[in-house]
C-alpha cells in the first residue's frame, strides 16, 4: 500500500530515471565549479597578501 501511495509501483519510471540522471551531472558540475572558485579565490588571495607586503615595504621607512 504504501508504495503505490508513494508511485513507486513497478520501480522508478523512465522519466524519473533521467531526472536523477540530470541532477546527478548538475551536482557534479556545481561541484567542479566550487573547485574552480576555491582555487580562483586561493590565487587572488596569494596575490593580495603580497601586495600588501610590498606595499608594508614601502611604508616601512616612513614609520621610523
Amino acid at each position: 500500500m504504501a508504495k503505490a501511495l508513494v508511485g513507486y509501483v513497478g520501480g522508478p519510471t523512465p522519466d524519473q530515471i533521467r531526472e536523477s540522471a540530470r541532477l546527478r551531472r548538475r551536482v557534479a558540475d556545481l561541484e567542479a565549479e566550487v573547485l574552480r572558485l576555491k582555487v580562483e579565490n586561493d590565487g587572488l588571495l596569494k596575490a593580495l597578501g603580497e601586495r600588501v607586503e610590498a606595499v608594508d615595504e614601502l611604508l616601512e621607512p616612513l614609520a621610523h
